[in-house]
């Protein structure tokens, strides 16, 4: 059932506004300042300050913890690499990729243990991962990629046959599936508000309504003063174009997400998902899924893919159609909920560099480092880049300091409206190759690969 839905206000995670933590009240000094108060910023905030409880560290947020990626995600804790292994292989070489994707996998662990040591409720639940084929050219993909998760040893994933999958979840029109154990589901938003509170309750000072205007070597700048310090560490993510000099570092990716009101129990007992595990497909326009605490249906994929100038949203407002599409996204693989309404729909910006490849430096001789543009793979991998920060930071040697995205570079990303051309082009030649994989084809359609060829991907 489609009705008009509450639109924006951020996310469906949070219960409207949070109440914000007050700016930054003048310019002060620090020993490290962190710029970005989603799971990056507080990830590492909260290793450097478990590893060194002398340190001053402040964190600033434009708005308020967990305002971007961080609190509009879709809940999936997952060792999903973000970036392209083969690639990555060809690069840095393979062990150096086989030790990232172990590191990921690990770290889902990690996140589940950090919030039980914390007495953080995400309603984290690690029920595994589920993907699906529903025609021809996307059973070919599943394949290949059930070969490739094997290939990089990536343990415990199965394949499922349609009986097999039905098992877990009733989904309609699903031919084979496969299941990875390395995913949990989670609430973000709780997540990423109970990591904040955790980093204050060790010390460290975060100030929201705080914009950073300009970043430089000891010095982050606000409309409030400026925070001093040896070291300055942005966390921006899809956010980093508005700063100066980084138009083009990194594209802010647009996805979406709407959310039911909950399910009665009646129609979860034909749908099943007792497992509560995330669910996505191999679509080129895929979707991805979770049940959430309150035992609701929230499920995200692409719309608008990406506003001209690099531009982001009004606190996650996204147009109607998108909405309405979703809703179609949802009813078509699990039509038990037809006429069950929908709450709220939102969106938000992932970084996306031109390659595709998330990266984390640090540079000591200026004392400037970053992390991000993990294209949407970025709920684990934060926490495994705020840990390598710290021994960066830090200057420990470790395992996770030589991981192959430590210290990788790309080119920008074209002027305009080259990229804008480039990026709608190339979702809509998807939506194209996936009607045209929906009519029997076998194989991918030729349009998606010409697009995977010019885009990078």
């Amino acid at each position: 059932m489609y009705t008009r839905a509450l639109n924006g206000q951020v996310s469906h995670w949070f219960d409207g506004l949070p109440i914000s933590r007050g700016p930054l009240p003048g310019s002060r000094d620090a020993d490290v300042c962190i710029v970005g108060a989603g799971y990056t910023g507080l990830w590492t905030a909260y290793y450097l300050k478990r590893a060194d409880p002398s340190l001053r560290i402040v964190v600033l947020d434009a708005r308020f913890a967990g305002y971007g990626a961080s609190g509009r995600n879709g809940g999936w804790l997952s060792g999903l690499v973000p970036g392209d292994r083969e690639r990555m292989a060809r690069q840095y070489g393979r062990d150096g990729v086989v030790a990232w994707q172990r590191a990921l996998n690990d770290a889902v662990d990690e996140v589940i243990d950090v919030a039980a040591q914390e007495g953080i409720d995400a309603g984290i639940v690690k029920g595994g991962n589920l993907e699906v084929a529903r025609n021809r050219a996307q059973v070919r993909r599943l394949a290949a990629a059930v070969d490739a998760e094997r290939r990089w040893q990536v343990d415990g994933v199965e394949v499922l046959t349609k009986s097999e999958a039905a098992q877990r979840i009733a989904l309609d029109g699903v031919i084979s599936a496969y299941y990875s154990p390395h995913c949990a589901r989670i609430q973000p938003a709780q997540l990423v508000r109970g990591l904040a509170d955790a980093v204050e309750r060790l010390g460290v000072v975060i100030y929201e309504r705080s914009p950073v205007t300009e970043i430089t070597a000891g010095r982050a700048a606000t409309p409030w003063g400026a925070v001093s310090a040896p070291v300055v560490l942005r966390a921006t993510e899809g956010f980093t174009a508005g700063l100066p000099g980084l138009k083009r570092r990194w594209l802010p990716m647009n996805s979406s997400m709407i959310a039911t009101e909950p399910v009665p129990e009646s129609v979860w007992a034909e749908i099943g998902w007792e497992g509560r595990e995330t669910l996505g497909d191999t679509a080129h326009g895929f979707f991805y899924a979770q049940r959430t605490v309150d035992n609701r249906i929230a499920i995200g994929g692409r719309s608008v893919p990406y506003r001209f100038g690099s531009r982001t949203d009004r606190d996650g407002r996204v147009p109607e159609r998108t909405i309405k599409n979703l809703t179609a996204t949802l009813h078509s693989i699990l039509p038990q909920v037809a006429h069950v309404p929908i709450a709220h729909g939102w969106c938000g910006v992932l970084a996306v560099p031109r390659d595709w490849e998330a990266s984390v430096d640090f540079d000591p001789a200026t004392g400037l480092g970053w992390a991000g543009g993990y294209v949407g793979h970025g709920v684990t991998a934060t926490n495994l880049a705020g840990r390598t920060l710290t021994d960066l930071v830090l200057t420990r040697e470790s395992p996770l300091t030589r991981l192959p995205w430590v210290g990788h570079e790309c080119k920008d990303w074209e002027p305009e409206p080259l990229r804008w051309i480039g990026v709608r082009g190339m979702y809509l030649a998807y939506k194209a190759a996936d009607w045209h994989e929906a009519r029997g084809t076998k194989r991918t359609s030729p349009i998606a690969v010409v697009a995977n060829r010019i885009t990078g991907r």
